[in-house]
């Protein structure tokens, strides 16, 4: 082996920081640990999402309305959060150091959380009618718990997939095949950990108690920490390429400074270091597409642009500095498109759950489910459909497709936003035909109604195969089409449409309870189910959800992948 061929070509070192070795770092012998950090990451965190509308209405004694909305509020800060840790991850820490600051602040998080639901003045007292009645003090030190959770999956949640997926070297096309792969498993790792939440961690908390249902979810954190840093050696790991916001700020300010000068026709023209490495640390060279062609003003060399013989950054930005910014900018319209169906998926974790608890529990006579455990229906879905798909579907529709990975992304979100739209009219048929039995058999104050909770079943199921297909997609996606120096930064940006989406299902919520609720009626989602109307919410996410289809076929027919690297 030649002596350029021991060594990646994208530039990742190792963890003393020099060039990465092949043999000796990276590809699927370094995934196992990032895999089982985040198994174990996502155990925890599901381990609070997935029951936490009923700790809400039960120990802090909260309406359905403020329960929802507090969870929806507090998954989509999660989702937000991770554009903090890919800023700080792409420009200064690395994903590497990220990841380990924030999954500090997680377990910090996670035993605050655990200490208020099981210490002795810091819990909700509750009476013997099961009636809670939390203080302030209570209630403060439960929220900044939860929050501390949402500022450390911040740091982890955008670098993890960015993370592992650097293990593998674009620039070697059998490493490059293996990546696709790499995110069908990352994503089946996440669903392992919400399987073992959903059925393990939901019977705890509902029948053991809330203590020690908060405080597995801690231990397994603390566990995410152990694995991460047990594959320290074997990592492959990108130079972070200093504030990803200041070059976007650069090529805008240079292009509105020569917003007069002429773009040349010959495109070599253009000013691109001559070194064969890119300005941008950390990033290889980009080359040079015609849209958005405005910006390419910024690369446009004028005798202004040097001080003695030095660059002025704010005038004259590279091709590839230029680049970064387009790219960014063609995934905006993809990455809005995402909003709607993550308000989809967000139900899972509140109407579901609440629907739910008016339906017959009872698996056996001596035995109830809990109705948030109905979501394992969703990760027993995605278990199922992730192999299906990857040794399955992909060769399959590779043949008549002609693409190696069976669909191009695009494709493959598409298919995913098509089968949401399934969920949600399986689940409004579902409650309109529960009311029927309601209006029926006069069931109007019967708490659980005798319908098996197992008719959810469908709605979960269905949602289940809709991940594998769009949020797989997205990751995949938004990692592949980044910037070298930005792909943090990316996958925070998909992920900030589950937080967008969190926040429209809380707006969607608000709006319709208070028109609905207008002139004494009890509304779409009142605390009393069976009054309420929820199927026209279910519904109203459906027509939104096809909507929102049609938009994004429109995004997507215009989209223009992006191109080659050039390695030169």
């Amino acid at each position: 082996m030649e002596e350029e061929d021991i060594y990646t070509k994208d530039g990742t070192t190792d963890f003393r920081n020099n060039p990465a070795i092949k043999t000796k770092t990276g590809t699927w012998k370094a995934c196992p640990y990032i895999l089982g950090n985040e198994c174990c990451e996502r155990l925890a965190y599901y381990g609070i999402n997935t029951n936490l509308v009923n700790y809400l209405k039960n120990q802090l004694n909260q309406s359905n309305v403020v329960a929802i909305n507090n969870v929806t509020n507090w998954s989509g800060t999660c989702y937000v959060m991770p554009l903090i840790g890919a800023f700080l991850a792409d420009a200064y820490l690395g994903r590497y150091w990220t990841i380990a600051t924030f999954s500090t602040i997680y377990v910090i998080g996670m035993t605050v959380l655990t200490m208020s639901a099981s210490i002795h003045g810091l819990k909700p007292i509750c009476h013997e009618n099961n009636v809670c009645h939390p203080t302030k003090l209570q209630t403060a030190v439960f929220f900044l718990g939860l929050y501390l959770i949402a500022l450390g999956t911040g740091g982890i949640k955008p670098c993890v997939s960015s993370f592992g997926a650097d293990q593998f070297d674009d620039s070697d096309e059998a490493e490059k095949k293996k990546k696709s792969s790499f995110f069908n498993w990352f994503y089946l790792s996440i669903n392992i950990g919400a399987l073992i939440a959903a059925s393990v961690l939901v019977w705890i908390q509902t029948n053991v108690g809330w203590g020690w249902g908060f405080g597995i979810p801690a231990v397994a954190m603390a566990i995410a920490v152990v694995s991460f840093f047990s594959g320290t050696r074997l990592y492959r790991n990108q130079r972070p390429g200093g504030s990803p916001l200041t070059r976007i700020c650069q090529v805008l300010v240079a292009s509105i400074r020569k917003f007069r000068v002429q773009v040349p026709a010959n495109e070599s023209l253009l000013y691109e270091t001559a070194d064969e490495e890119s300005s941008v640390k950390g990033s290889r060279k980009l080359d040079h597409t015609k849209q958005l062609s405005f910006f390419d003003k910024a690369a446009v060399e004028t005798p202004l642009d040097r001080v003695k013989s030095s660059i002025n950054p704010w005038r004259l930005c590279s091709v590839t500095q230029v680049e970064e910014l387009k790219s960014i900018i063609r995934l905006l319209p993809v990455w809005a498109t995402g909003i709607v169906f993550s308000a989809v998926y967000s139900q899972m974790g509140t109407l579901f759950v609440l629907q739910g608890n008016t339906m017959d529990l009872h698996l056996t006579k001596s035995f109830q489910i809990p109705s948030a455990s109905l979501s394992l229906f969703d990760t027993i879905s995605v278990i199922f459909w992730v192999p299906i798909y990857d040794r399955l579907i992909v060769p399959l529709a590779s043949k008549f497709t002609g693409h190696k990975n069976g669909f191009t992304q695009l494709q493959r979100i598409a298919i995913g936003l098509v089968i949401s739209i399934f969920a949600m009219l399986a689940a409004g048929s579902l409650e309109l035909f529960r009311l029927d039995l309601v209006r029926k058999h006069n069931y109007y104050q019967v708490k659980n109604i005798p319908m098996s909770i197992f008719w959810q079943v469908p709605q979960y199921l269905i949602i289940g195969c809709a991940e594998v297909f769009t949020f797989i997609g997205q990751l995949e996606f938004f990692y592949d089409q980044a910037p070298d120096a930005m792909k943090s930064l990316c996958s925070a940006l998909s992920l900030t449409t589950a937080a967008l989406g969190n926040y429209l299902s809380s707006l969607l919520v608000k709006i319709v309870s208070d028109v609905s609720s207008r002139h004494g009626s009890h509304g779409w989602i009142p605390d009393n189910l069976n009054y309420g109307h929820l199927h026209y919410f279910f519904w109203l996410l459906a027509v939104l959800s096809f909507i929102n289809l049609g938009f994004y076929l429109l995004v997507a027919r215009c989209y223009t992948y992006k191109r080659p690297l050039n390695n030169n």
